[in-house]
């Protein structure tokens, strides 16, 4: 099948997903929808696919989007940052290490498998590692997109059970098409600036952090048409979906029993992380669970720019998350590899 009849079935069956799921009244369902659709279609043998062209549109239209909806009083509850940045530096060592026991020793994947598996984040840099020899990038693979997805599912639903406050967020009103196409242009090239230098998800930081300064200094106003962040996350939903194509249904359930408990113990830790950090500042705790969780920057952006909150916070926190996992990924491997033979085999976990 032509690459690009497949990238608009992929579309349309993520468009028809979020529609779906926009009509229940889910805060974030577009996004939720347009994912859930493409996995299981593409977990049903549908090769979906999302080119590399499309996906970097669509992560400058994702960081555009977060940078016009910066909260106006960001620059004032800096302060209050390195609180919930303490938290998340805290809540990493135990995902890590809890998620890590976990995976070893009740469903028996090996040490590098469960280990690299257990990192929220840092995929590309996980599966570099792991093709050197520490743990099964097959596991490692399914684990770590499930992680994303079931967090892009779920945090929307959990938002329906959040208390809701008065969020400072962007105006709703749309900007007019002239300042779009110049702000775009302008977070066009800062992204490939940022990609360039190799920075992690250099388009969605490079539009964002360009989108922030024109915002906060008073260049422009409004938000993005509605169409358009419509689009956008039926967009990123086809994208996340289309992650899990090519894995067999088979190969999805042998590590999908063990991921779905370390995605649970990832989601209860963060929770009383994001709640203990709330009692010392004055956020919504859905903003502060957004920053903390583990799940992509460009995700948990999108459901930022959906609920409301300051996305300039959310984007804050999970590059200083990358940034840590930059640190901590390669002294876990080498503690791994001191530990064990590289050839050492993966063992598949326990389904019996």
């Amino acid at each position: 099948m032509p690459a690009a009849l497949l990238t608009a079935l992929t579309l349309a069956i993520a468009g028809v997903g979020a529609y779906a799921m926009s009509t229940l009244g889910i805060p974030g369902g577009m996004l939720m929808g347009g994912a859930l659709a493409v996995s299981i279609a593409a977990l049903s043998g549908f090769q979906a696919a999302v080119p590399n062209g499309l996906r970097n549109v669509l992560f400058i239209c994702v960081g555009l989007s977060m940078g016009a909806s910066v909260a106006p009083d960001t620059l004032q509850l800096i302060g209050q940052w390195p609180i919930t940045l303490a938290a998340l530096a805290i809540e990493l060592v135990v995902i890590v290490l809890v998620c890590g026991i976990v995976l070893r020793r009740l469903f028996k994947f090996d040490t590098g498998t469960a280990y690299l598996s257990s990192f929220p984040g840092h995929l590309s840099f996980i599966m570099a590692l792991a093709s050197t020899g520490v743990g099964n990038p097959r596991q490692i693979v399914i684990i770590q997109v499930q992680r994303v997805m079931f967090l892009t599912l779920f945090a929307p639903i959990g938002a329906l059970f959040l208390p809701v406050g008065a969020f400072s967020g962007a105006s709703t009103q749309a900007m007019d098409l002239t300042t779009l196409a110049m702000v775009a242009a302008g977070c066009t090239f800062v992204g490939w600036v940022f990609t360039r230098l190799k920075m992690p998800a250099g388009y969605v930081l490079g539009s964002m952090g360009f989108a922030t300064v024109m915002k906060l200094t008073g260049h422009f106003d409004g938000a993005l048409p509605q169409i358009l962040v419509d689009l956008t996350f039926v967009g990123m939903g086809a994208l996340i979906g289309s992650r899990f194509a090519g894995m067999t249904r088979a190969e999805f359930m042998q590590a999908a029993l063990g991921g779905t408990v370390a995605t649970a113990i990832t989601v209860g830790l963060t929770t009383l992380f994001a709640l203990a950090a709330g009692v010392f500042v004055s956020m919504p705790i859905g903003q502060i669970w957004l920053g903390l969780s583990p799940g992509g920057l460009e995700s948990m952006g999108a459901l930022g720019i959906a609920l409301g909150y300051d996305t300039a916070f959310i984007a804050a926190h999970h590059v200083a998350r990358l940034l840590m996992l930059t640190i901590a990924i390669p002294l876990v491997v080498m503690l791994v590899k001191g530990r064990q033979p590289l050839t050492e085999p993966s063992d598949s976990p326990d389904t019996r």
